[in-house]
């Protein structure tokens, strides 16, 4: 890897107007009251502290998603500005909150049987779940290198969107698929079962 910074000045000011845009958009009226209303400024450190979780949120993930590449931490580390160790300390083993495999559900014996496809990577996951949908199983879980499938008696579809807007994920529930999990970012991952003759 070179030293040439991998984004741009111009790429790096789009980004940041782009959060500032949104902590200041997403809050209905935050940016007209700061005017003429003191609480609005309590509204922005409400809105600016959701900013910032959900940016160390996208790092850890994009982190995650470097590594499932097959990027080294000594790569993330670099581009980090940190230690291979340092940037190891700070996210080996912190997977998404809402990616984590789904617990065994209660029932004993009579419970749909569960798997773990492992060693996944972002190149070759949606091959893995492919098969192992025309198989009947289908994605309950995900994290860094796995998804959890769970068997059926019916194929099923998985796909994987980057963040798709509020009317795209609309669109697709509305054309039957289902959302898995929370997303990982930059994708948010759906299944659907497979209509006979379909």
């Amino acid at each position: 890897m070179s030293d040439r910074p991998l984004l741009e000045p111009v790429e790096m000011d789009r980004i940041r107007e782009g959060i500032a845009a949104s902590v200041l958009g997403a809050p209905e009226g935050l940016a007209e009251s700061l005017e003429h209303d003191p609480h609005g400024y309590l509204r922005l450190v409400d809105a600016s502290r959701v900013g910032a979780e959900e940016a160390s949120r996208l790092l850890r993930e994009a982190v995650q998603g470097a590594r499932a590449a097959g990027h080294s931490w000594d790569a993330v580390g670099r581009v980090l500005g940190v230690s291979r160790q340092a940037a190891q300390q700070r996210f080996a083993g912190k997977a998404a909150g809402g990616a984590s495999p789904s617990a065994r559900p209660a029932g004993g014996p009579d419970a749909p049987e569960r798997r773990t496809l492992g060693g996944l990577s972002a190149f070759n996951e949606m091959a893995a779940l492919e098969e192992a949908g025309r198989d009947g199983w289908h994605m309950v879980g995900y994290g860094p290198f796995f998804h959890e499938v769970e068997a059926s008696d019916h194929p099923w579809e998985h796909c994987r969107v980057t963040l798709p807007s509020v009317a795209r994920h609309r669109r697709m529930e509305s054309e039957g698929w289902i959302p898995v999990g929370a997303g990982w970012f930059p994708w948010r991952y759906y299944k659907r079962p497979v209509r006979p003759g379909g």
